[in-house]
C-alpha cells in the first residue's frame, strides 16, 4: 500500500493546491511542499528494505509491490513494484519537484493553484511510470505526466511558448502512439503463442515471436523512449521546451521527464525484446556517439544560456544511450549514476539560468560580464555545477561517464 500512497498523496495535493489558489496564493505552494516532503519520507522509509534485499537476482525479486486486479476482462491489472533503480529515481523526481516549487515562488504570479496542480500531476505521472509493470498502467501514466507539462509550458511559459508546447506535445504523443501500437501487438502476440490475454510485464517477459515481429516491437518502444530521452535526430523538441518553460518547467523536463526515456529503455526495451535489442545495439550506441557529439557542437553555438544547457543536456543523454545498449554491469552502473549526477546538475543549471534572468532580464550570454562582482554566490553556484555538467573527475557526471566509456569499450574490444 506504501506504492499507492507515493501515487495519491501528490495527485490529492494537486487537486488541494488547485481548489486553494482562489484563497490565498502562498497557500497552493504551501500544500505543494508540504505534499512533497510526505511524500519523500514515504520513498525514504523503503531505502532500509532496499539495502537489507541487495541486488535483486531476478525480475521476480522486488523491494516492494502492489498488485490488485483492474479491469480483469482485458488482462489489465494495477500493478505496482518498485526495485533499487525505480526507487533512486523516485527519490530523484520528488526532490526536484520540491526545488521546482521553491524557484517559482516568486516567479509564478498568476494562476499559482493551477500551476502547482499541474506540477503535482506531472510528479504523479512520473512516479507512476517508474512504479507501473501492467503495460497498460505504464502507457497511462505516460501519458499523464505528458498533459500537466504542456499545460505548464503552454500557460506559465515565455514568449514563444505556445509553439513550444504544442511541438513538445506532437513529439511527445506520435511517438507514444507508436509505442501504443507496439503494446497491442505484443498482447495479441502474447495471446495467440500462450492463449493467456494480459498485460502483465512479467507474464510478456519472454514471449516467443518471430525475429521481424519482435525487431519492428522493439522499434517501436525505442522510438518512443528516444523521443523523451531525446537521442538525436529526435531532440528537436526539447531545445524549444527548455527555452520557452518556466525554470521549474525546464528543472522538471531536465531532471524528470527526460529520465522517463532512459528508465523505459532500461526497464522494457531490453528485457522484452533481448535478441532484437542486441541485434540493433550497434546501431543505438552510434546514435548515443553522434548524439554526444553533435549536441555538444550546436551547444558551443548557443548565445541564449538556456539553449546552451539544453544541449548540453542532449549531449550527456547520449552517453546513457550509449550505456544502455553495451548492457553490461559497469557501463549499467554509469547509467545510473549519470541520470542521478545529470539531474542534479542541469537542474541546478536552469535555476542558475532562471536566477539570472529575473535578476538581469536576459539569457544572452554576449550581454553579461562582470558578475562575480555583483552577485558572487550566484557565480560561484553557477561555477560548481557547470564544471560537475562538464564532468570534472570526483563529481557525479565524470564517474558516470567513465563508468560508461569502459563498459562500452568492452562491447566493442
Amino acid at each position: 500500500m506504501t506504492l499507492v500512497w507515493l501515487l495519491l498523496i501528490p495527485g490529492i495535493g494537486g487537486a488541494l493546491a488547485w481548489m486553494a489558489g482562489g484563497r490565498h496564493p502562498n497557500l497552493p505552494r504551501w500544500i505543494a511542499l508540504a505534499v512533497l516532503v510526505i511524500d519523500f519520507i514515504i520513498a525514504l522509509t523503503l531505502i532500509g528494505p532496499a539495502i537489507s534485499s541487495g541486488i535483486p537476482a531476478s525480475h521476480t525479486a522486488w523491494i516492494a509491490s502492489f498488485d490488485r486486479p483492474w479491469i480483469p476482462q482485458l488482462g489489465i491489472s494495477f500493478e505496482l513494484y518498485l526495485d533499487g533503480l525505480s526507487l533512486v529515481l523516485i527519490l530523484l523526481t520528488i526532490a526536484l519537484g520540491f526545488i521546482s516549487v521553491v524557484i517559482s515562488w516568486t516567479e509564478i504570479t498568476d494562476r499559482v493553484g493551477l500551476f502547482h496542480a499541474n506540477l503535482l500531476w506531472s510528479v504523479t505521472g512520473v512516479i507512476g511510470v517508474f512504479l507501473a509493470l501492467d503495460l497498460f498502467l505504464f502507457f497511462f501514466f505516460w501519458e499523464l505526466m505528458l498533459v500537466p507539462m504542456y499545460f505548464l509550458i503552454a500557460l506559465w511559459g515565455h514568449e514563444h511558448r505556445f509553439y513550444a508546447a504544442i511541438k513538445f506535445f506532437i513529439f511527445t504523443q506520435g511517438s507514444g502512439l507508436l509505442m501504443l501500437v507496439a503494446i497491442l501487438v505484443l498482447v495479441f502476440v502474447h495471446q495467440q503463442t500462450t492463449g493467456h490475454f494480459t498485460f502483465d510485464y512479467l507474464a510478456l517477459l519472454g514471449t516467443k515471436m518471430n525475429p521481424t515481429v519482435a525487431f519492428w516491437l522493439m522499434l517501436g518502444f525505442f522510438i518512443a523512449f528516444a523521443v523523451k530521452l531525446p537521442a538525436v535526430p529526435f531532440h528537436t523538441w526539447l531545445p524549444d521546451a527548455h527555452t520557452e518553460a518556466p525554470t521549474a518547467g525546464s528543472v522538471l523536463l531536465a531532471g524528470i521527464l527526460l529520465k522517463t526515456g532512459a528508465y523505459g529503455l532500461i526497464r522494457f526495451v531490453v528485457p522484452l525484446f533481448p535478441d532484437a535489442a542486441h541485434a540493433f545495439a550497434p546501431y543505438a550506441m552510434a546514435l548515443g556517439v553522434i548524439g554526444i557529439l553533435y549536441a555538444a557542437l550546436l551547444a558551443y553555438g548557443q548565445n541564449d544560456m538556456k539553449r546552451l544547457v539544453a544541449y548540453s543536456s542532449v549531449s550527456h543523454m547520449g552517453f546513457v544511450l550509449l550505456g544502455v545498449f553495451a548492457w553490461n554491469t559497469l557501463a549499467l552502473q554509469g547509467v545510473v549514476i549519470q541520470m542521478l549526477a545529470h539531474g542534479i546538475s542541469t537542474g541546478a543549471l536552469f535555476v542558475l539560468v532562471g536566477a539570472l534572468q529575473e535578476r538581469i532580464h536576459t539569457r544572452d550570454m554576449r550581454l553579461m560580464g562582470g558578475l562575480w562582482g555583483s552577485i558572487p554566490h550566484l557565480s560561484a553556484f553557477g561555477m560548481v555545477f557547470a564544471i560537475a555538467s562538464l564532468g570534472l573527475p570526483g563529481l557525479g557526471n565524470f564517474i558516470g561517464e567513465f563508468l560508461i566509456l569502459l563498459g562500452s569499450f568492452q562491447v566493442s574490444v
